[in-house]
C-alpha cells in the first residue's frame, strides 16, 4: 500500500508502517488513522483530549515543543490520531507508551493513555479501532502486556476491546503549586 502524497509532508511522531493496515482497512474510508504529526494542533488534537478532562492549552510553540520531546526518546511514545478527510480535523486520537522493566527478562509493557473521541464520532467505532491500533503497536514493540486504566463505567467498552479487569489503580495527585517542566 502506497503513502497518500498529501502525508509525505507530515512530521510524524512515528513510521505510519508501525500502525496495523488490517485497523486502519476496517475505517470508514472519510477516515484515516496515523501517527500524530507536529501540525495536528492546528487539525484540533487538543479540543479532542478535551473529552476526557480539563485540557490547559499553553498555545501552539509548547505542544510543537512537547511533540519533540517525545519524540527524541525513539521507541517510547505512539500517539495517533483518526482525520476526518473532509474537514482534516482530528476525530479521534489515543496514546501508547511503552515502559521497559528489568523484570520478566528485560520485558517491556505498553501502556495505553488518552483515548478520547470528539464527541459527534462517538458510536461509530472508532474508540475500539484505537484501541486495536495501539495494542497491535504493543505487541510488535515486544510487550508482554498491555494495560490501561478506566473508570468503572467504561470496563465494558475495554471488555469488548478483549481486555480484562486485574487489580486496581491508586494515584496521588501533585498539589496545584507543582507546575509541569518547561521544554
Amino acid at each position: 500500500m502506497s503513502t497518500p502524497r498529501s502525508e509525505l509532508a507530515l512530521d510524524l511522531l512515528f513510521p505510519q508502517e508501525l500502525i496495523s493496515p488490517e485497523v486502519a482497512a476496517q475505517l470508514p474510508s472519510d477516515l484515516q488513522i496515523r501517527p500524530l504529526a507536529s501540525t495536528d494542533y492546528k487539525r484540533g488534537h487538543l479540543d479532542v483530549l478535551s473529552v476526557l478532562t480539563v485540557v490547559n492549552d499553553l498555545g501552539e510553540a509548547a505542544w510543537v515543543n512537547q511533540f519533540h520531546a517525545m519524540r527524541v526518546t525513539p521507541c517510547t511514545y505512539y500517539s495517533i490520531v483518526i482525520l476526518d478527510k473532509a474537514s482534516d480535523k482530528i476525530v479521534g486520537v489515543g496514546t501508547v507508551f511503552i515502559e521497559r522493566k528489568f523484570l520478566r527478562g528485560l520485558g517491556s509493557v505498553g501502556h495505553i493513555e488518552d483515548i478520547a473521541v470528539d464527541k459527534s464520532q462517538q458510536g461509530k467505532k472508532l474508540g475500539l479501532r484505537i484501541i486495536q491500533a495501539l495494542t497491535s503497536i504493543s505487541e510488535k514493540s515486544g510487550c508482554y502486556k498491555t494495560i490501561l486504566n478506566c473508570s468503572d463505567a467504561n470496563i465494558p467498552f475495554y471488555e469488548k476491546c478483549g481486555y480484562v479487569k486485574k487489580e486496581n489503580e491508586m494515584a496521588k495527585y501533585a498539589s496545584d503549586t507543582v507546575h509541569a517542566p518547561k521544554l
